[in-house]
């Protein structure tokens, strides 16, 4: 039969710390705490397993349950020398939440229950103090009517501020023993206005109302919306602590207060920490009165006194406890305690939540204080958060207008004028000055707009949609999918749901961390990212196997990339490179040529453009792989569309507006996604890829003649369905760069192979492998094919697939093992199978996902790829899973 209640209490615990999924934190630490000896008021916890059955048997507890409590009860009434319930003697107790992984603020606590009308008398007697038993007893009416009765505060709230204007008295501590009687008295009837019944007064039912309280605010929105953000699964519930209460607002020499080990936004190593004399924890939190420091450590003028002037011998009990609890877990605590009478109390210790900067260092620091080793310390902090290293983040002391939210697709903050067009973008940025572009959705023609901009809006597209893709190539801020938002080009607006108009010209701040886009210019904070980073970085490069490449496409990202550890090029976007300064006009005049000769011609003036462009990505990359993609996208988003854009370019190209008119719409596809693009491309039109092949390898030759280093280029051909495209393209581009190794008299050594991001790909790769020195798989392509989803439009209603349980997580954002990872698995041991050296690695936006990344080292591959600004994030998740291996 299941143990569903474990006590603690004056040294003993049924449990300990190594508990947590059965204790939840609270608990666990609770009964380890009290194993070591420290300070800890007795009680017990109530398991994640009685959340489990009350949620699944329609809020009904496992049987047996009443029987544990009954005799948990009795057990703490021992210990505390007190009665539930007595008249003369009553015990009182705390009913709190306890989740495995910490969620500060998201659930319910009760404080002082077991008071009524009768009990009040014994607080009295025991106390001496009636100010103090009926400030505890209108706290827990207070607290009872809203936690449990899911009552507004603001009706107590309203009643609390009459009675000290009344009193003409600004704190709560001003107010009398008879001014809160009084307050008790309004407070129940307010409770009886509201639920048609009296105050309960019996303390059993007010235990049990507060239990199930406790476990039904698991499924509150904050508490549910928390679990998305932090990736906590819904069906690891919560405990509830049931433990006697010790009290801080018993008089002057009484406090409560809590504290980090070491300072959470910085890692210093010094004890931070706020406290209240005469008060409950909720008022520390609650910011009802103005917290004091603990300490004098960082004084500023006007600060109330510190704890070690008020309570010296308290503080002094407090800093060894600080430093036992650091030998004991090892790492930066967040404690919260009690003083009673001069007597300090813990009631809780959990891992601190820090930033990512005092993560680093406490790491750091922790190595060469010999508490932990490099590798605890490489296992400690979590790759995603190195996000808020890397990128500039809003001040978190500015106040902020939020007006609409959309999906945090590329990290930062980033505020400027909304305009609605790239080009003007660029332009506005010629002059100067900073600015958001604005778009419904952004396409490959809309980058140099995006590269001028300092943050990307989009109404449109998902985490991996085009805007959000390049945004993190490039390390722009970028909110996309914002359907919060309605953009209206020709009035050159956006209008919120709420009916918020923003104009052409108006300032606006975009959070690319949570999605958020505010009103005006808010505040930032530029990362700083130093020794201790890479220290850290050094140690996590020690223990990886995977190799991390990078998704560039111009020699400032390759830049970007290397400083931030990229050992080489996994995908390098050729077509990006169509549309900067004059060449799109060439890569038009192509398309729209009649016939062999016509492109050729174009092409020839592409060439040396493409040619300079890889130059500058080898001389960043040098002496480090770098893998080209050959033109992927189909030719109709090179050509304009509107009707004044195709006229103008009829008119450049000397071409009547009709033919070029009619040549746009006989490009135009239904599915251009599954249409003419890719190595289609390059079987229909292979001089396209014949010219890139001969800039790809002339711009080797060139740096080993001139400049005296050797690169190995790696040409890759995308969207290879049968080996017998990737056959034809191959002896192509060997054929071409053979000739063009012979022009230069230098020999070359150079890997051709494909993209594997369709399901055919993946099934048949023992046989495309007979033609591949290398793969690369596509995932962004690869998930939407194996879905059978349109990446820029599943955003609309993904959400809703992992808010009804559909999916745990957007497939786009972290891979889908069961699934295309499967399919990854099988390309991968099939190419294999044919080429045992065959080299393997993925350069879709998975290549930055830290789940992602320990998926590609468990199944073998050589190397992932991902956006620069991801890079130390991969890095790290490597290091992890090569760790959690051993």
């Amino acid at each position: 039969m299941s143990k569903y209640v474990y006590a603690f209490g004056v040294g003993e615990a049924d449990g300990d710390g190594s508990m947590k999924e059965l204790l939840g934190g609270k608990g666990a630490n609770l009964a380890e705490m009290t194993s070591i000896g420290l300070p800890v008021p007795p009680g017990f916890t109530l398991t994640t397993e009685v959340c489990t059955a009350y949620y699944s048997n329609n809020h009904d507890y496992p049987t047996g349950l009443r029987d544990e409590v009954a005799t948990a009860l009795k057990i703490l009434e021992q210990r505390m020398n007190k009665g539930f319930g007595d008249s003369d003697n009553p015990l009182l107790v705390s009913v709190r939440s306890g989740a495995r992984a910490s969620m500060p603020g998201m659930m319910d606590t009760v404080l002082n229950l077991g008071l009524n009308d009768q009990t009040i008398k014994g607080v009295i007697r025991q106390s001496n103090d009636p100010r103090f038993a009926y400030d505890s007893y209108r706290r827990f009416i207070q607290m009872y009517a809203i936690v449990v009765k899911g009552m507004n505060g603001d009706a107590f709230a309203k009643k609390l501020a009459q009675k000290k204007e009344q009193q003409n008295v600004e704190l709560d501590t001003d107010l009398s023993a008879e001014d809160l009687r009084q307050l008790v008295g309004e407070f129940k009837e307010t409770y009886k206005e509201s639920q048609g019944e009296t105050f309960p007064d019996d303390p059993l039912q007010q235990l049990w109302e507060a239990i199930g309280a406790v476990f039904g605010s698991w499924m509150t929105p904050r508490a549910v919306t928390y679990r998305k953000l932090h990736a906590i699964p819904g069906d690891w519930g919560t405990a509830v602590n049931v433990q006697g209460m010790v009290f801080g607002n018993m008089g002057d020499d009484c406090a409560t207060g809590v504290a980090f080990t070491r300072d959470p936004a910085t890692g210093e190593n010094y004890f931070y920490g706020e406290y209240l004399v005469n008060a409950q924890g909720e008022d520390v939190v609650a910011g009802i009165r103005t917290p004091q420091p603990i300490n004098r450590d960082k004084h500023r003028d006007g600060d109330l006194p510190a704890m070690e002037e008020v309570l010296p011998d308290s503080y002094k009990q407090l800093v060894g406890i600080r430093s036992t609890l650091e030998l004991h877990y090892k790492d930066m605590q967040d404690i919260e305690f009690t003083i009673e009478k001069g007597k300090l109390y813990m009631l809780q210790t959990r891992t601190g939540k820090r930033t990512t900067q005092a993560a680093i260092k406490i790491a750091v620091d922790m190595v060469g204080e010999k508490l932990i080793t490099e590798k605890e310390a490489v296992l400690r902090v979590d790759p995603d958060q190195l996000d808020q290293l890397l990128h500039p983040s809003l001040d978190p002391d500015a106040e902020t207008q939020v007006i609409a939210t959309g999906l945090p697709a590329s990290p930062g903050a980033a505020s400027g004028q909304v305009v609605f067009s790239a080009d003007e973008a660029e332009e506005q940025t010629r002059l100067k000055k900073k600015v958001i572009l604005v778009r419904i959705e952004t396409s490959p023609d809309d980058i140099h707009g995006m590269n001028a901009a300092q943050g990307i809006l989009t109404a449109r597209g998902g985490m991996t949609s085009h805007a959000a893709v390049v945004a993190r190539g490039m390390g722009k801020c970028c909110v996309s999918g914002c359907g919060d938002v309605k953009i209206d080009y020709e009035k050159q607006q956006l209008t919120t749901k709420s009916g918020q108009v923003v104009k052409h010209g108006d300032s606006i701040t975009l959070n690319g961390s949570t999605g958020e886009v505010m009103l005006g210019v808010v505040p930032k904070v530029q990362p700083e990212v130093g020794g201790y980073f890479a220290i850290f970085m050094g140690w996590a490069d020690q223990f990886r196997r995977l190799k991390v490449r990078t998704n560039a496409d111009t020699p400032r990202d390759a830049k970007v990339a290397r400083e931030f550890g990229a050992e080489g090029i996994g995908l390098c976007r050729t077509e990006h490179m169509f549309f900067e300064g004059d060449r799109i006009q060439a890569v038009r005049e192509m398309i729209l040529a009649i016939d062999l000769e016509g492109r050729k011609r174009a092409l020839d003036k592409i060439l040396p453009m493409q040619k300079g462009d890889f130059i500058g990505l080898f001389r960043e990359m040098k002496g480090l792989p770098v893998t080209i993609r050959l033109v992927d996208p189909p030719l109709h988003e090179f050509l304009p569309q509107t009707d004044d854009d195709i006229s103008e370019l009829a008119n450049a190209v000397g071409i009547r507006f009709s033919e070029v008119k009619d040549q746009v719409e006989s490009l135009h596809e239904f599915n251009p996604m599954l249409g003419h693009r890719g190595c289609r491309l390059g079987i229909t039109y292979p001089e396209i890829y014949d010219m890139q092949v001969r800039a790809i390898i002339e711009a080797a030759c060139e740096l080993v003649k001139q400049e005296g280093f050797t690169i190995v280029p790696e040409i890759m051909i995308p969207l290879v369905s049968h080996v017998n495209e990737l056959k034809i393209l191959r002896a192509n581009a060997i054929k071409v760069a053979d000739a063009v190794c012979a022009d230069y008299g230098i020999k070359i050594d150079y890997l051709i192979g494909t993209m594997i991001e369709l399901p055919r790909a993946a099934l048949t790769a023992d046989a495309i492998a007979r033609e591949a020195d290398f793969f690369s798989f596509g995932t962004n392509d690869l998930t939407q094919t194996t879905y059978g989803l349109s990446r820029d439009d599943a955003g609309h209603f993904l959400p809703d697939y992992i808010k009804r349980g559909v999916l745990k997580r957007d497939p786009f954002v972290a891979l889908d093992r069961r699934g295309v990872g499967e399919l990854v698995k099988i390309g991968f041991e099939r190419g294999r199978s044919t080429r045992p050296d065959l080299k393997v690695g993925i350069c879709g936006e998975h290549g930055g996902d830290p789940s992602s990344v320990v998926f590609c080292h468990d199944i073998g591959l050589d190397y992932v790829s991902c956006s620069p600004y991801r890079v130390p994030i991969a890095r790290l998740a490597a290091a992890q899973a090569a760790l959690q291996d051993s």
